[in-house]
């Protein structure tokens, strides 16, 4: 039986060198990517085996970015989210932040938490943004969270814990770098990753159908022996 994508995750990297190859300053790339998100959500919430989207929007380790360019960045979100809002309830998709948003400036989480709660009766596709994002960070907060003594917690204690809660199926890296840069480590333990030159604001539905029709073909044994 072919493999099913439920759960795809995606590391949208090039944004700035996407701009900077055509002369213009980072912003313009973030822009642009901001669009492709859209195009994204758009097929995976059209498509009848994606339940969840998990996106790397900006890691904990993006704050140490030149300051006009991480503030251009929030406000970017920001306005994304509020002009996103009436797409995600015409199409039936649930909006879910992970990640430490209390970094975020209250304004901001303001618009975050207004976007869960206006959407969360949504039954499509979860469109997840990781904001603040860092796997280790996310692990570290989900072991504090944990009420019983270190010998006691199991496995699934830890899952529970965890700001995305559903183990990924298919990982996807943009802009031609190989690695995970501490993104759902946890998650993809078993996924398929792919990755591709592709600068994101150049990514589109089609590469995706592309990597997912690839994805069917290979066998999956999570350990096992088929």
């Amino acid at each position: 039986m072919p493999n099913k994508a439920n759960h795809i995750a995606i590391i949208m990297d090039g944004n700035g060198r996407w701009a900077q190859n055509r002369g213009r300053q980072r912003i313009a790339g973030h822009e642009r990517g901001a669009e492709v998100v859209r195009d994204i959500t758009t097929f995976c919430s059209d498509h009848k085996e994606v339940k969840q989207l998990t996106l790397y929007a900006f890691s904990t380790e993006n704050s140490k970015r030149p300051a006009l360019e991480v503030d251009f960045l929030m406000k970017l979100l920001g306005k994304y989210l509020k002009r996103e809002l009436p797409f995600y309830l015409n199409n039936n998709v649930k909006f879910k932040a992970i990640g430490d948003i209390s970094k975020f400036s209250k304004k901001l989480q303001k618009i975050i938490v207004t976007t869960e709660q206006e959407t969360k009766s949504c039954t499509g596709l979860t469109q997840s943004l990781a904001l603040n994002y860092g796997s280790r960070n996310e692990l570290m907060r989900a072991v504090n969270r944990i009420d019983k003594p270190c010998s006691e917690v199991k496995e699934a204690d830890i899952a529970a814990a965890l700001d995305c809660k559903k183990d990924v199926d298919l990982l996807i890296r943009t802009g031609g770098d190989h690695r995970l840069s501490n993104y759902l480590l946890w998650q993809a333990a078993y996924a398929e990753l792919f990755f591709t030159d592709t600068l994101w604001p150049d990514f589109t539905s089609g590469e995706l159908e592309s990597i997912i029709s690839d994805f069917k073909t290979i066998e999956r044994r999570f350990g096992g022996v088929k």
